[in-house]
């Protein structure tokens, strides 16, 4: 065996480690615990596609485009751009997201409820004014509605394109159906349960979505200023690449993304694909694939 073949686990462990720690945040191996192996009842069975989903690397192209397809409904936008404090603490708001997506698909239900009662409890004290001056509140059911049929959107998507084992036509439906119970529990009303569906209510939406200055400032900061070190930038712009290709055109239009170079394009989802792969391969214990 090689020197680099005896120090591939390590350096396998040392990078999944980081990943996860930039995602989860410092909190995340007691939070993993706390999800995984809390005994009781689940809102999700194992068979569940949202479990397949949201355990896959596919995840982080999904949510890019997630966060740049919701930034297009000019009161979603107002209300991230005044509270989240995405800006400042970007991937404190990254972190939260991540647990309380992973609490609620793979938590006990118990814990999931108190999640989602801790978020609909922050969004009761979300409300304000867009500059232009359209009044707004995260409550909303209406608007919850955009946040919750762009994301599920977004990570079906992604994982179609880059999941381990994408879904056929009845798991795509199952999986519209699971995310149905969370936004249900967060207010959302008659929220889609099949990809007919979601794809007839982002349609819906679609009056409602504006090019604003906020959402292409916000397109920029996501795509071009990330706060990580220059390490992992250019793995960073594999995955924002990606994020950008998967939006519809008029989503790229409307956030001042210029198309990219035909051979350019053109390599775009392979290198996605080998970054998921890898992304998967460091954060999936050794010993689970022996």
């Amino acid at each position: 065996m090689t020197s680099f073949a005896r120090a591939l686990p390590h350096l396998r462990e040392r990078v999944g480690s980081a990943v996860f720690e930039r995602v989860a945040g410092p909190m995340g191996p007691e939070n993993r615990v706390r999800i995984h192996q809390t005994p009781g009842p689940r809102w999700y069975g194992a068979d569940r596609p949202v479990r397949r989903v949201h355990a896959d690397a596919s995840m982080f192209i999904g949510g890019l485009r997630a966060l740049l397809l919701q930034s297009l409904h000019p009161l979603a936008m107002a209300a991230v751009d005044a509270h989240s404090g995405f800006r400042g603490d970007p991937w404190g708001r990254l972190q939260r997201t991540s647990t309380f997506l992973a609490v609620t698909t793979f938590g006990t239900s118990e814990h999931a409820q108190e999640a989602v009662e801790r978020v609909r409890e922050v969004h009761s004290h979300v409300r304000g004014t867009t500059t232009y001056g359209d009044p707004y509140e995260a409550s909303d059911p209406h608007l919850l509605g955009w946040v919750h049929a762009a994301e599920a959107d977004s990570f079906l998507v992604a994982h179609q394109r880059f999941g381990a084992e994408p879904l056929d036509a009845e798991g795509c439906d199952a999986y519209v159906a699971d995310m149905a119970l969370v936004g249900r529990a967060l207010g959302v009303s008659n929220a889609p349960t099949t990809r007919l569906e979601l794809d007839e209510r982002l349609a819906a939406y679609r009056s409602e979505l504006r090019e604003t200055k906020e959402a292409r400032d916000a397109a920029r900061f996501i795509l071009l200023h990330p706060p990580l070190p220059w390490v992992a930038r250019a793995p960073y712009a594999v995955l924002a690449a990606n994020a950008v290709v998967s939006l519809p055109y008029w989503a790229q239009t409307s956030l001042g993304l210029r198309r990219l170079p035909g051979p350019v394009q053109a390599c775009v989802p392979p290198a996605g694909h080998a970054l998921t792969k890898t992304i998967r391969w460091v954060m999936t214990s050794p010993d689970s694939t022996s």
